[in-house]
This record gives C-alpha cells, sequence and structure tokens, in this order.
C-alpha cells in the first residue's frame, strides 16, 4: 500500500515514502498474508478509536461484564461450582456486581480496583460462594501487567492471592478448587500483560528509530547541501576573482602600451582572450556538474601541482613579476588530489590579491616558497607592495582569506595571512601530508 497525503513525499525513485506512525500499518508486508492484513487495520482501527475516545470502550466492556455476571445469578449458573448452593442471591448478586462494576476504572486506577475487590474476594470464598466473576480480577491485572512498574505487578499478586489463601482456610478440603485456578489466571494474565507490553514497547522503539533515522537523513541532506553550496561558491570565487585580476591587469596595460607598442597591445589582448576561454571552460565545467546527469558531465580533473607553472605564466602576462622557489624533496606518494587543488587556489588566491595593487604599484613583485618537510607542505606566498598598512585589507578578513583558511581547515591545515613588515603582503599554509589519525 502506497502512503498518501500531506505527510507523504517522493524519494528519489518516483516511489512515495512517508513517516512511520503508530497507526501507520502501511509499511507492513500484507500483500502475503490478506487475511492477517485485515485483522491488523481493524486492530488499528479499534486502537485508534480507543486512543480518541477511552471512556467510550471502559464502558462497553464494563457493561458486558456487568450484564454478564448479573445473568450468571439470575440463571443460577453459579451453583454449580458453588461450594455452598446456599449463599443468599441477594449477597451473589452484590459481589457479582463489586466484580465487574469497577471495571470502569481499571486503566486509570487498578490498584485502588484491586483493593476495593479484595474484600469481596475474601467474602466469596468464605463463604463458598465461589463465583466466577471473581476472575475479572485478572483484567484489572493484565492492565497492570501492560502500563504499571513490576513493583505494581508484584503487589496486585498479593492482593489477588491474599483473600485465596485466607478463605480457602475454611474449606482445607477443597484448598486446590479455591487456589489454584485463580492462581493459574493470575500467572496468566501477567505473562499476556506483560508479552503485549514487550511488544509494543519494541514496536514504539522501531517506530522511534525510523523517525530518527529519517529526521538524521534529511538533516545529513541539508548538511550535505550546504556543504556543496559553500564548495561551489569557493570555487566560483576562485575562477572569476583570478581570472578577472588577471583580464583587469592585461587591460590596464594593453591600453597603456597601445599608444607605444601596437604588438605589446595584441599580446595583451590575446592574453585577454585565452585567460577569458579558460575561465570560462572551468565554470563550464563546474555548473556542468550541477546540471547535467553524472554521466553526462565534464570531468576535467580539476588544478594539481603540475599546472601551478601554468597559474604563474599568467600571472606574469598580467604584468606582475613572480619568481618560484622549492626547497626540500617531494614525497615518494604524490598528495591527495584534494590537498593538491587547496595548494593551487590558495596560491592563487595570494596571487590574486597582490595582482589587484600591480596597477598602482609598478614596482611590485611577489615570490612563491614552496616547502616540503617529513610531514608537511608549506606554501609561502609573498610581496614586497609598499601600502601603508591602512590601505591594506585587516589580517583575517576578506571572503578570499576565510575561503582559503577553510580549504586549509579541511585537511586539518592552518593558513596565516597579514602584513609581516612595515611593508609587503604574506601568506603562509601549512598542510599536513596526510590525514591525522581519528
Amino acid at each position: 500500500m502506497t502512503p498518501t497525503g500531506p505527510g507523504a513525499r517522493m524519494d528519489q525513485n518516483g516511489t512515495s515514502e512517508g513517516r512511520v506512525t503508530d497507526d501507520d500499518d502501511t509499511h507492513r508486508p500484507t500483500g502475503a498474508f490478506p487475511l492477517t492484513g485485515h485483522i491488523q487495520r481493524l486492530l488499528q482501527r479499534v486502537r485508534a478509536f480507543d486512543r480518541r475516545r477511552p471512556l467510550v470502550w471502559d464502558g462497553l466492556l464494563t457493561t458486558f461484564w456487568v450484564l454478564f455476571a448479573v445473568l450468571d445469578v439470575s440463571t443460577g449458573g453459579w451453583r454449580s461450582v458453588a461450594l455452598d448452593p446456599d449463599v443468599p442471591a441477594s449477597l451473589v448478586l452484590a459481589m457479582s456486581v463489586t466484580f465487574s462494576a469497577p471495571l470502569l476504572w481499571r486503566r486509570s486506577h487498578p490498584l485502588a480496583v484491586l483493593l476495593f475487590m479484595a474484600p469481596f474476594s475474601l467474602v466469596n470464598i468464605w463463604t463458598g460462594a465461589v463465583i466466577q466473576a471473581a476472575f475479572l480480577q485478572e483484567i484489572v491485572v493484565f492492565n497492570i501487567a501492560l502500563r504499571q512498574p513490576m513493583r505494581a505487578l508484584a503487589w496486585s499478586g498479593a492482593i489477588v492471592l491474599a483473600p485465596l489463601v485466607i478463605g480457602s482456610g475454611h474449606f482445607p478440603d477443597d484448598w486446590d478448587r479455591v487456589f489454584v485456578p485463580h492462581l493459574y489466571a493470575f500467572a496468566f494474565a501477567a505473562l499476556v500483560g506483560i508479552v503485549v507490553r514487550t511488544r509494543k514497547e519494541y514496536t514504539e522503539a522501531l517506530v522511534d528509530r525510523a523517525n530518527r533515522l529519517e529526521l538524521e537523513r534529511d538533516q545529513q541532506a541539508q548538511l550535505a547541501a550546504a556543504a556543496e553550496r559553500t564548495r561551489i561558491a569557493r570555487e566560483m570565487h576562485d575562477i572569476i576573482g583570478h581570472n578577472l585580476s588577471v583580464i583587469t591587469g592585461l587591460a590596464d596595460g594593453g591600453a597603456y602600451a597601445a599608444a607605444k607598442s601596437p604588438e605589446r597591445a595584441a599580446q595583451a589582448l590575446d592574453a585577454i582572450g585565452t585567460t577569458s576561454r579558460q575561465a570560462l571552460a572551468e565554470l563550464r565545467r563546474l555548473l556542468g556538474v550541477l546540471r547535467d546527469p553524472p554521466d553526462r558531465a565534464d570531468r576535467t580533473p580539476q588544478p594539481t601541482l603540475d599546472d601551478i607553472d601554468a597559474l604563474l605564466e599568467g600571472v606574469r602576462s598580467a604584468g606582475l613579476p613572480v619568481h618560484l622557489n622549492r626547497h626540500g624533496t617531494p614525497p615518494p606518494v604524490p598528495l591527495t588530489p584534494g590537498r593538491q587543488l587547496t595548494v593551487y587556489r590558495v596560491m592563487q588566491e595570494g596571487l590574486t590579491n597582490t595582482l589587484k595593487h600591480a596597477a598602482t604599484d609598478e614596482s611590485l613583485a611577489a615570490e612563491v616558497t614552496l616547502t616540503y618537510r617529513p610531514t608537511e607542505l608549506e606554501v609561502l606566498i609573498t610581496d614586497n607592495g609598499t601600502l601603508h598598512p591602512t590601505d591594506a585589507p585587516p589580517a583575517g578578513t576578506g571572503q578570499g582569506i576565510t575561503g582559503m583558511r577553510e580549504r586549509a581547515s579541511l585537511y586539518d591545515g592552518t593558513l596565516e595571512a597579514g602584513r609581516p613588515a612595515a611593508t609587503g603582503w604574506q601568506v603562509r599554509l601549512r598542510l599536513p601530508l596526510e590525514d591525522s589519525p581519528s
């Protein structure tokens, strides 16, 4: 059966699914057992009606047993099992009503109901009437086993059996007829109540677990979507920010050289076109992953450490001199693609920030240092900017620096950005070569 209604929703395969509840029997495989499914649906409706209108069900049950007890007295059926058939009928009727009418409060005050019945149970045995209505105490015992603590069930056993032990002393030859049937009835009612209670608690635990798993799945999906949006925003910031800065530098240089050296202006325009095409290709790849199915999306590899030379060449063509230094020995096993992309993007962002000031500072130059250590890779990007410290962005501010720190933190790395002295700006990335053990 497929759930419908406001609580249902469609999963990725187009099938409908809904949150599991106690009243929802649609998740049960009833197709193979039609009769069982019909009975379970009927029981579900009865339970739902009982939860909505408990007094109606309690009243019907109490009325039925009162009528049954009165009928037993009026027809004289109680005499067939009585130890003393000469007990006054009025007393038998009073005891029958006493055992049946209090069932109306069996769920709200079960122990009080048993205590109320206990004196009449003693009179029932002591007089020898031994009416069958006394077994209605076991209905109360069942409710105690179903809803009350085990201590209450132990007290109910004492309340039910104590009058039987005392009363059977008045008929020592027939004690087994007086005591044993009620003992078996009490054990049966308590056992059934415990079994039903165990199954109910187990079902409720399964329902609660299913609901929590569904809630956690939805939360994980939301967190994954938020993380993916953040990653895409960071990638687009790096792609667009860097390439536009390069294009701006080339355009400014081309406009300056147009009057004096048309050949250099043409080179600048050619470089602008190349950079623009590269940026568009990266954006198409990034957005294609979102728009196209996985098997049709462009899976061009992300930039790695092998693309650093091309990155620096593009920055140089935009008018910023950059020098690259390498120290140490690279590890025999290459860094993971995520770490290589982090190094590339941090270097790209650091040089882009420097390139933004190249138009106003012709003497500006940058230096990139890659240092391999046994357990980490350090990337240091510095420039010789002469801007006043108040003209530079404060350390740790800006979307670019925030994005670099987020990238570094993904791999337990650290990033520091700031002005090391009166002039210049530096970005220092320290990235572990391997994941730390969890």
